[in-house]
């Protein structure tokens, strides 16, 4: 008998338990569990990888310097967060993915941005196996915010202490 694939109810019990896992601040072993065993898995945090060690470049695997144990271990080592939640699912059965927009405030742990705070949306879109186990997850974030923070000008540039001298938000243009 043919299997069936996942119901869009158990597709979004998956995504919600993940996203809960991550929330929480599970083990990076506890969000593994909610990855497939039986097909690739990946991560992948859009942006310029020379923004932040996590960003621009594809995660693969369960172990190794590009996995995506890896990714959360980055994750862990770079960022804090507090407060967060997801609303807004969309999920699409017959494609085997859900998107959510999440938020949280992020506090940049290390280096010269310790504790260069923001908050933050984002959105997560999550594709499926057959056991609506999560095999491809995708994240676009605030890249820019994580740079600032990273380098230490983020509280300098929300306190307007340092916007660039190029920055035209206050001139009218003229069509």
């Amino acid at each position: 008998m043919a299997r069936s694939e996942p119901t869009r109810a158990q597709l979004l019990e998956s995504a919600k338990a993940l996203c809960t896992a991550f929330a929480s601040k599970a083990d990076v072993d506890t969000l593994l569990s909610h990855f497939s065993s039986t097909h690739q898995i990946s991560a992948c945090e859009h942006g310029l990888p020379v923004l932040a060690p996590f960003l621009g470049r594809p995660f693969t695997g369960r172990a190794g310097a590009n996995s995506v144990a890896a990714y959360f271990e980055l994750l862990q080592k770079h960022l804090t967060y507090e407060n967060m939640s997801f609303g807004e699912w969309t999920v699409d059965a017959e494609a085997q993915r859900a998107s959510v927009v999440g938020t949280a405030r992020f506090t940049w742990a290390e280096g010269a941005g310790k504790g260069q705070a923001w908050d933050e949306q984002f959105v997560y879109v999550l594709d499926f196996d057959q056991d609506a186990k999560v095999t491809d997850y995708q994240v676009w974030a605030d890249s820019g915010a994580a740079y600032l923070a990273r380098t230490g000008a983020l509280a300098r540039v929300i306190a307007g202490k340092d916007v660039p001298a190029d920055d035209q938000s206050e001139t009218n243009t003229l069509v």
